[in-house]
């Protein structure tokens, strides 16, 4: 039962996470590759794909309406206004690295969109830098079944618990990221 809903939903779920935030579900979509739920190949790429969708139209709306998006939350604003210096600082760097900087997945695509940055290079570094970061933790998350299987032995006889906690350690972080009091 859980091999079909994942054929059938698993990829578009992992677009659409990957879309729209992205790290638990590649995390939670590459275990499960690990225990042959999906594929490896097709994870990677479907979290590039979802990671580089989202974070172009961000980009595209942080040209055009990006002090409108900032000024929408508290912490949306004050983020904002230390990225854009570190943005002004460094281009390239963060457009490649931003993903692997928690908290600033969706903020810094309007910021760097605000910035006036180049959409050409923004084009070519978003996707050079979504393909490190879907290949290096949908990598990271498969190898990591590899070392709890090794640790505890057979894990398929817990494979229901560790992707049960994966997924309430997901949805209880989403949910502390979204509804914390703004600062």
């Amino acid at each position: 039962m859980l091999q079909q809903f994942l054929e059938h939903f698993g990829y578009p779920a992992l677009f659409v996470g990957t879309f729209l935030e992205g790290e638990t579900i590649l995390v939670l979509a590459g275990f499960l590759a690990f225990h042959d739920y999906l594929r490896l190949d097709l994870v990677i790429f479907t979290a590039f794909a979802g990671a580089f969708c989202g974070d172009q139209l961000w980009f595209l709306l942080g040209r055009h309406h990006g002090r409108r998006l900032l000024r929408r939350k508290a912490r949306w604003e004050a983020a904002g206004e230390k990225a854009l210096g570190l943005v002004r600082r460094h281009p390239d760097l963060w457009v490649l690295g931003f993903r692997f900087v928690y908290g600033l997945r969706t903020v810094m695509p309007v910021v760097i969109g605000l910035s006036g940055y180049p959409p050409r290079r923004y084009l070519f570094f978003n996707a050079l830098g979504a393909a490190i970061w879907a290949t290096a933790l949908g990598g990271a998350a498969f190898h990591f079944g590899t070392l709890l299987e090794g640790l505890l032995g057979h894990l398929k006889r817990y494979e229901f618990y560790v992707l049960g906690a994966l997924l309430l350690i997901g949805v209880l972080m989403w949910l502390w990221r979204h509804f914390r009091a703004p600062r």
